[in-house]
């Protein structure tokens, strides 16, 4: 039959024809989540309607055929009809349930400061609803308010504003997306966006500021550096590292001992004469220079042009014997066009002769040596003035200058570099003649009687009358040594030069072959060269900073690295900044000398005059000492209340100097000297000064060295009848003065033997010391001796009335006592026996002690007494040698009138009851 049909997705129909009715319906496919249902058989009406619920997300669409049935003829409908197919295709309407979900967790992107970006990242959100238009994501939205960036529809984000590294390193974004059914993400998103600072070739990662502690080895000084090169294709890295320490003593930190110390420690042989010495006793010419002495801890002398210091006669001898050298340490500066002399050797009167000179002139160092005739070639030129130009001569810098002098050739050593002579001119040599010569430091001696110099004239009292000086030097100098007969070798040079701080580089094994590594003399500088980043990174991370000195001087030190980097067209194309910071040496923990013995003794008169003499520190200690500061161990480090405790460490390390110093009046060279043993002096490589004041040891070496000599130093006096006592001082130092000791001051008293007098009853009452602890501790000054030389001899009479006196007060002493003693035994015999509250005095071995000294003591102030008590030990057994002389010689005498000692006694109340008992 025909069958004309409509479908819908909620029902359909059907044209029936006259002949029948619509039965049902069938529906042809798969899986068909629909079925037909008939709504009216005679007009074939019916509905399409789903199983299950639909779900558009999983299927949109669904397209199937239908047919329909008739009711058919017979009783069953065996003869039933059906229509043709027909197609239906059913759409599934969307709902909104879903939100949109983004890709990615979280998103990071990194930029750099100061661009602007039209896009620096995208985020991206998804929808799972079916349709158009809940599938869609509409907006994007950046949930973080304040922030300069902003989000366009399709997620994409830029930056509003130029960004600023140093303001924020790092943004974080929340973000969200919108449907275009207004569902929001159900998540929102975290967006990071790192600031870059503009790529800026040069080295990073390191401080600026680097400390270092003293004793504690290498520092090094780049452990984290990186050279960055803003991805350039570089070809070749060239850098040095320069350590700038010329504000450091002698151009860096040196031992500051004596020139002589150096030459002897650095292994160069005897006969030095050193022409600027530490102003002392018996070296006293250059007490009138500024010094640089405490700033830098060295011994700097400053000549500002108008200074000059006369070297006395005999420190060199008149005319210097080849060969010979002359060393100085010189820091000069600019140049000028007048000559400045740093040594002059000139005619002291008359003709103005210079005889040899060191001098600079336009920066050349310039020497001059006119020598003397010979008698086959008085007539003949020879080399006399020797010129080099160099630059070190006045770049303000200190330089160390060495002259071997050997005609007719002459070397000069600059900072342990040999130089040539650009210039060298001959002259005659002088012509013959008996005029003394004067040597001076810092310009040219000259007579002005017949010559004029604009120059500043001299007091009368540096200048002797008429002469005056010129050429005067503008600059510092230090270390000027003369030694004759011998050249200084270039490892003592070298020696002399080197410094005690500089670079160091431990090169990695893998590296080692890659950068190219040289160093400077001074190893105050390095220069570095390779073609692979990595690898001169790792050098430079081994780079470090040594200080060998036992108390390096404080303060700081400035680094510099300057660096060059070439590309593929051998062309620098990456600049590089120099990299500058400094390193702090800290404080060293300063030692403290302490000098310690027995400071005051009495000796008789006989041994002051004997070749022995009398030793004034025969049980001398020399001690150092540092004091560190230790944290506490206490369970509580953070409790404030726990302090650091401070400990006293002894240490080793060297002297340079003793001096021993006459108090009071100065030594009388006619009848009193001070001495030590010379052959121990020179044994120990110390050399030996001595003049009216005292006597100075120089020289580095140990202390016990030291130690060892001074306790064999001994005091002379050959007419000993008028000295009472004599006073003196031990002084020593370390580093040319840098840490001087304590003043160990001792007094030695002088013990006279009275003239025999007929006299028996003094002889009486000669005290016996029987304990000799007593007498250890006597202070015999010569205040007392001398009154005790004035009364040496008291009448019969008077010393008749002492001792009975003394006999009464005695006996009413026993006889209180007795008393006493009597009336408490009574009163004891009265009482409980129990009691053991009460003190009871015992006196059944009752002695009474009375100190014969005990007036003269009560002169003595608590302090001295206690520091006598102190001592009383270390000096017993050298007073009882003392006590048993004097016991000798009264001995000897036997009726005889007492000595001093007897008499000064007999003016004080003395008897020996040390064995009577009450």
């Amino acid at each position: 039959m025909d069958v004309n049909h409509y479908a819908t997705a909620n029902g359909f129909e059907v044209t029936v024809t006259k002949e029948g009715e619509i039965c049902g319906f069938r529906i042809h496919g798969q899986s068909v989540p629909f079925e037909a249902v008939v709504l009216d058989k005679s007009t074939g009406e019916g509905v399409i309607r789903a199983k299950d619920r639909l779900d558009c997300e999983l299927q949109k669409e669904h397209t199937f055929t239908i047919q329909a049935y008739d009711c058919g003829e017979g009783p069953d409908g065996e003869n039933m009809k059906k229509s043709h197919k027909a197609t239906v295709h059913i759409q599934v309407n969307d709902v909104n349930e879903y939100s949109p979900v983004f890709k990615e967790k979280s998103y990071k992107a990194t930029v750099i400061e100061g661009k602007r970006y039209d896009s620096i990242l995208k985020v991206e959100a998804v929808d799972a609803d079916c349709s158009f238009q809940f599938s869609q994501i509409c907006s994007y939205e950046i949930v973080t308010p304040d922030v300069p960036f902003t989000i366009d529809k399709d997620g994409y984000i830029k930056n509003t504003e130029k960004l600023n590294y140093s303001k924020e390193r790092m943004y974080k974004l929340t973000v969200t997306a919108y449907d275009c059914g207004t569902n929001r993400a159900s998540e929102d998103v975290l967006v990071k966006i790192s600031i870059k600072p503009t790529c800026k070739p040069g080295w990073q990662g390191w401080s600026k500021r680097m400390e270092y502690e003293p004793g504690t080895g290498s520092l090094a000084l780049f452990p984290s550096m990186h050279l960055e090169t803003c991805e350039e294709p570089i070809t070749s890295i060239q850098a040095s590292v320069q350590l700038e320490t010329s504000h450091i003593g002698k151009g860096c930190d040196r031992d500051t001992y004596s020139e002589k110390s150096l030459h002897r420690l650095c292994g160069a042989s005897g006969g030095a004469v050193e022409l600027l010495p530490t102003p002392s006793s018996s070296a006293n010419w250059t007490v009138g220079l500024p010094t640089d002495n405490g700033h830098d801890s060295d011994q700097v002398f400053e000549f500002n042009g108008t200074q000059a210091v006369r070297v006395p006669e005999g420190v060199v001898q008149a005319g210097l014997s080849e060969p010979f050298t002359i060393s100085v340490w010189m820091r000069h500066g600019p140049g000028a066009r007048d000559k400045e002399a740093v040594l002059c050797s000139s005619d002291r009167t008359g003709t103005n002769r210079h005889h040899y000179s060191v001098y600079v002139h336009n920066c050349r160092l310039v020497f001059l040596l006119r020598q003397d005739p010979a008698p086959e070639s008085s007539d003949t030129y020879k080399p006399a003035e020797f010129h080099w130009k160099l630059d070190q001569v006045c770049d303000k810098e200190w330089h160390h200058y060495v002259l071997n002098v050997e005609s007719p050739t002459v070397t000069l050593y600059v900072d342990g570099v040999t130089y040539e002579p650009f210039l060298v001119t001959e002259d005659y040599p002088l012509h013959g003649s008996k005029a003394e010569t004067q040597l001076t430091i810092g310009a040219c001696w000259q007579d002005d009687s017949e010559h004029d110099n604009d120059n500043e004239t001299l007091s009368e009292t540096m200048t002797g009358g008429s002469a005056r000086m010129s050429q005067f030097f503008r600059g510092n100098l230090a270390g000027l040594m003369v030694r004759n007969g011998k050249l200084e070798t270039k490892e003592v040079i070298d020696c002399l030069y080197t410094c005690k701080e500089g670079l160091d580089v431990q090169l990695p094994q893998e590296v080692a072959t890659a950068v190219k590594v040289q160093f400077s003399p001074s190893q105050s500088s390095l220069t570095l060269e390779g073609d692979d980043i990595e690898s001169f990174d790792k050098v430079m991370q081994h780079i470090s900073y040594l200080n060998s000195r036992q108390f390096p001087t404080p303060g700081i030190r400035h680094l510099r690295v300057t660096t060059t980097v070439k590309c593929f067209n051998e062309e620098t194309c990456v600049s590089v900044p120099d990299a500058e910071g400094y390193v702090m040496v800290l404080q060293p923990e300063e030692p403290k000398i302490s000098l310690s013995g027995i400071d005051h003794f009495a000796r008789a008169a006989p041994e002051f005059e004997s070749p022995e003499g009398v030793t004034l520190f025969p049980e001398l200690r020399i001690v150092s000492t540092i004091t560190r500061e230790v944290e506490s161990e206490a369970e509580g480090e953070e409790d404030p209340t726990v302090q650091e405790s401070v400990v006293s460490e002894e240490i080793m390390h060297n002297l340079d100097a003793c001096e021993v110093t006459a108090l009071g009046e100065e030594l009388d060279s006619e009848q009193e000297s001070l001495e030590v043993e010379l052959p121990l002096v020179q044994q120990h490589g110390l050399e030996l000064s001595s003049s009216t004041t005292g006597l100075t040891l120089t020289g580095v070496n140990t202390m016990a060295n030291y130690e060892q000599v001074l306790q064999q130093a001994r005091y002379r006096n050959w007419h000993p009848e008028a000295l009472f006592d004599r006073k003196f001082k031990l002084v020593c130092s370390e580093l040319s003065g840098r840490y001087i000791s304590n003043d160990f001051k001792v007094e030695v008293n002088v013990i006279h033997t009275a003239n025999p007098v007929e006299h028996v009853n003094n002889a009486v009452m000669q005290p016996q010391f029987s304990n000799p602890m007593q007498h250890a501790s006597v202070d015999l000054t010569g205040h007392n001796l001398l009154k005790a030389h004035q009364t040496t001899v008291v009448p019969s009479a008077a010393t008749i009335v002492i001792v009975v006196c003394v006999s009464f007060l005695v006996f009413m002493i026993i006889l209180g006592v007795f008393r006493i003693r009597s009336a408490h035994q009574h009163t004891v015999r009265d009482q409980e026996n129990g009691k053991e509250g009460e003190m009871d005095w015992d006196d059944s071995a009752l002695t009474i002690t009375v100190n014969p000294m005990e007036t003269y003591e009560d002169q003595h102030s608590s302090e001295d007494d206690e520091e006598e008590e102190e001592e009383s030990e270390d000096g017993e057994e050298e007073d009882d040698i003392t006590s048993a002389e004097s016991e000798s010689s009264e001995d000897e005498e036997g009726g005889e009138p007492e000595d001093q000692q007897g008499a000064n006694r007999q003016q004080q109340l003395e008897w020996d009851d040390s064995t009577l008992t009450y």
